[in-house]
C-alpha cells in the first residue's frame, strides 16, 4: 500500500512530466508560428539567397537519403510479399498480393518509413548543425549582426524537409510494390508479372495516393521542427548536443507515429 508521501511524489512526478511535455509543445507551437511568419514574408518578397539556401538544404538532406530509403522500403516490400504469399496462396487469394502491399504501401507505409529515415538523417544532422551553432556562438553572433535566425537557420531547413519528404514518398511507395513484386515472382512464378500489376492499379485510388503525400507534409513539418527547436535549445556544450542529436530522434519517430494515428481517423472520418 502506497503512503502518502509516496503518492505525493507520484503526483508530483507525473506532474512535472506533463508541464514538461506542454512547455515542450509550447515552445515548437511558437517556433512553428515564427516560422510561418517568416516563410510568408519571404514568399511576399523572395531573394536569391533564400532560394538558394533553400535549394542546398533540398539537395544535402534529399540526394543522400535516397540510397537509404530504396533499400529500407525495397526489402520492406520483400517482406510484406513473403509474409502474406503464403497464407494468401493457401485460401487461393494469391493475387491479393499486390492489393494489400499496394494500399498499405502508397497510403501509410511509405511516407512512414521514409520519415523514420528521415528522422534518423536529416533531423540528427540538422539538430546537431545547430546545436553546434549554438555552442560555438553563432547564432549570437547573428542576432548580434540583426540577422534572425530563424529566418535564416530554420526557415530553409523545415521547407527543405518538407520538400524532400513529398519527392521521396512517391519513390519509396514504388521501391515497396518493387519489392513486393520481387518476391511474388520468387514465390508464384514468372506469370504473375501482369496479374500482380494490373491489380494493384484497378485496386489504388488517387486518394491512396494523395493521402500519403498529405502525410509526408506533415512529417516533414514534425521531423524538422523538431530538430530544429532540440539544436537550438542546446545546453551544456559537447555533450548538450549529443543528447539533442538523440532526442531528435525520439521524439521525431514519435511525433510520426502519433501523427499518422491521428492521420488515419481523420481519413476515415471523412472517408478517405
Amino acid at each position: 500500500m502506497l503512503q502518502p508521501l509516496q503518492v505525493n511524489n507520484v503526483v508530483e512526478m507525473l506532474g512535472a512530466k506533463l508541464l514538461g511535455s506542454l512547455h515542450y509543445v509550447g515552445g515548437m507551437s511558437l517556433l512553428l508560428v515564427d516560422t510561418l511568419r517568416w516563410g510568408l514574408r519571404s514568399a511576399a518578397s523572395p531573394r536569391l539567397r533564400d532560394i538558394q539556401a533553400l535549394s542546398q538544404q533540398v539537395i544535402r538532406l534529399g540526394v543522400k537519403s535516397i540510397g537509404i530509403v530504396v533499400l529500407v522500403q525495397l526489402f520492406i516490400g520483400v517482406i510484406l510479399g513473403l509474409q502474406m504469399s503464403p497464407p494468401l496462396e493457401d485460401y487461393g487469394q494469391e493475387g491479393q498480393v499486390s492489393a494489400i502491399i499496394g494500399v498499405a504501401g502508397f497510403r501509410m507505409l511509405g511516407p512512414i518509413l521514409t520519415g523514420v529515415v528521415l528522422s534518423g538523417f536529416a533531423g540528427a544532422s540538422i539538430a546537431a548543425e545547430l546545436g553546434t551553432m549554438v555552442v560555438s556562438e553563432e547564432i549570437e553572433a547573428m542576432e548580434a549582426m540583426a540577422l534572425n535566425p530563424v529566418r535564416f537557420l530554420v526557415l530553409p531547413r523545415i521547407l527543405g524537409t518538407i520538400i524532400v519528404m513529398l519527392l521521396l514518398t512517391p519513390l519509396a511507395d514504388m521501391m515497396i510494390a518493387l519489392g513486393g513484386y520481387l518476391i511474388s515472382w520468387m514465390v508464384l512464378g514468372p506469370t504473375v508479372y501482369v496479374e500482380y500489376w494490373s491489380l494493384m492499379r484497378d485496386t489504388l485510388e488517387y486518394s491512396d495516393f494523395f493521402t500519403g503525400l498529405a502525410q509526408a507534409g506533415v512529417f516533414g513539418v514534425l521531423i524538422s521542427l523538431v530538430a530544429c527547436y532540440e539544436g537550438l535549445g542546446v545546453r551544456g556544450g559537447a555533450e548538450g548536443v549529443g543528447r539533442a542529436t538523440t532526442m531528435t530522434v525520439v521524439y521525431s519517430i514519435v511525433a510520426i507515429i502519433l501523427a499518422a494515428c491521428a492521420c488515419t481517423v481523420i481519413f476515415y472520418v471523412f472517408g478517405l
